[in-house]
């Protein structure tokens, strides 16, 4: 079967072959549904959406938490050759009315909790609450589509927009497979594995890492509607999870919990994975203390999310690394002119294979300037390749400055920087400098019952790491950091978090 080809509906083959297993389970209230019933009631749902209007090619977005009804009606979407469309619940109306206006939707479906913010969007509404269920209570399920064209449109995620407006990555049937092939390999992920579902549905790592392949390969996906310390080391502890992804915040609050190495200990999870961010040394650490083998990956939206993932025996001995290209990704190194590299030199990433978007929603000019005339994506990330061919991330192209001459990359200072003991994470960007052209600033988080080192023992401790240029030359302390759904942080809103922080502390001085 060619992953450029039609393919199978997917759900209904796993409800042909293993109908009596559980599929999904929403932790709060237990409530479970079995592969035979997941595919039967995602053919109601094409019907309920059918009667609404909807046809194939349309837009039905979706603005809700996470729940068993999200896989309902994506794979209802599937059957009816419709496109779903996760809404980020985090932002304001005026936010979602730009999305709304960008895809068209004929139909909005939500939530209880966010039926305020839909109630402001000009789509007509259909609710998860009462009203959604009600309707499949009385509807037969569709015969749709048996087969799933793999170039053909299936969902579309919106990227969060760490630097501007956020564009509707195109995710195709292919590369749903395609990452399914390649973070079950790197995992071992099979039909007995349970995996947690608590990532935010408008997210890819909330699709993709690793709920969708879970249930590609017959196993069990535990739905929270969102992350919380307690419930999830809860789960841990009575051995509920087999495979486990989470962003660094949520490993940050993992091991900061007083249970966390005896739930490690108690549990049966045999994969921890990480991505979205860099890992501070802190948490690696610790996770390292009790026993954890914690895999950092690395892969964007357009990506599908996998491109790379440490294995668990490599951990140890190469601390930073995001690991190898997985099965169905090729990765390269290139200059400003798309030459590669020679191994030890940074570059920008490129990335092809079967899981790549292949563009963005109604707008061919960023498609086009995503991908090189030879059809590799630009990742916009800078990375270097070691000898042994383990790959490591030195941060956003665009946020490499140039001091005094000098190539400064800024994850490398921020690496530095949180492996200070009284740090926990450290942003650094580019300012204006008379004389050196730019120069670092550096943002840092300081960790719970920490005193906040001053300038001058930050820049001592940097000084005794690293080339004097790259040193920070002025330094903030942040409550917290701006971040995406992903975890990265926004760093063109560090200053506004600075602003917020010494308003905070403004009236103690």
């Amino acid at each position: 079967m060619a992953l450029g080809g039609d393919l199978p509906d997917l759900i209904a083959r796993r409800a042909d072959l293993t109908p009596d297993a559980v599929a999904l389970e929403e932790a709060a209230g237990g409530r479970v549904l079995s592969y035979a019933e997941l595919d039967r009631r995602a053919g109601c749902a094409a019907s309920v959406l059918a009667d609404r209007g909807v046809g194939e090619g349309d837009r039905v977005a979706i603005l809700c938490r996470n729940r068993i009804a999200f896989w309902e009606l994506l794979f209802a979407c599937a059957k009816l050759g419709a496109i779903l469309v996760p809404l980020n619940w985090r932002m304001p109306p005026a936010e979602l009315a730009a999305l709304v206006a960008d895809c068209s939707p004929v139909l909005l479906v939500c939530g209880g909790e966010d039926e305020r913010a839909a109630s402001a969007l000009p789509v007509p509404p259909l609710r998860l609450d009462g009203e959604y269920e009600a309707l499949l209570a009385r509807a037969e399920p569709l015969v749709g589509r048996t087969e799933w064209p793999g170039g053909g449109i299936w969902y579309l995620l919106y990227t969060s927009g760490t630097t501007g407006r956020p564009k509707g990555v195109i995710y195709t049937y292919r590369m749903a497979l395609a990452n399914h092939v390649n973070i079950a390999a790197a995992t071992g992920l099979t039909a007995s594995d349970t995996t947690l579902n608590f990532l935010p549905h408008f997210h890819t790592a909330g699709i993709n890492l690793h709920s969708l392949p879970t249930l590609f390969a017959g196993g069990r996906v535990l739905i929270l509607p969102g992350f919380e310390a307690e419930a999830v080391i809860g789960l841990i502890e009575a051995g509920e999870v087999d495979a486990f992804f989470a962003v660094p915040t949520v490993y940050h609050a993992l091991v900061e919990h007083p249970r966390f190495g005896a739930a490690v200990l108690a549990g049966r999870v045999r994969h921890w994975g990480c991505g979205g961010a860099p890992l501070s040394e802190g948490v690696l650490a610790a996770a390292r203390g009790a026993g954890v083998a914690l895999c950092n990956g690395m892969g964007m939206t357009e990506t599908g999310p996998t491109m790379f993932l440490q294995h668990p025996s490599d951990c140890l001995d190469r601390p930073g690394s995001v690991g190898k290209p997985q099965l169905l990704c090729r990765a390269r190194i290139v200059d400003e002119a798309l030459r590669d590299v020679p191994r030890g030199e940074v570059g920008e990433l490129l990335f092809a294979g079967p899981g790549i978007t292949p563009g963005y929603w109604m707008n061919a000019e960023a498609t086009r300037t995503a991908f090189t005339a030879d059809g590799w994506l630009r990742s916009g990330d800078l990375g270097r390749q070691d000898e042994a061919g383990f790959f490591y991330v030195a941060g956003r192209r665009k946020e490499m400055f140039i001091s005094g001459g000098e190539n400064v990359y800024p994850a490398e200072v921020e690496n530095v920087l949180a492996a200070h003991p009284a740090i926990i994470e450290a942003a650094v960007v580019g300012a204006p400098d008379a004389r050196w052209g730019e120069v670092g600033r550096a943002f840092v988080q300081v960790a719970d019952g920490a005193a906040a080192p001053d300038a001058a023992q930050l820049d001592a401790f940097c000084r005794a790491r690293l080339a004097a240029y790259k040193v920070p030359r002025s330094f903030a302390v942040v409550a917290d950091f701006p971040r995406t759904a992903a975890g990265k942080v926004q760093k063109h809103l560090l200053p506004l978090a600075e602003q917020a922080e010494e308003e905070r502390l403004a009236p103690a001085r």
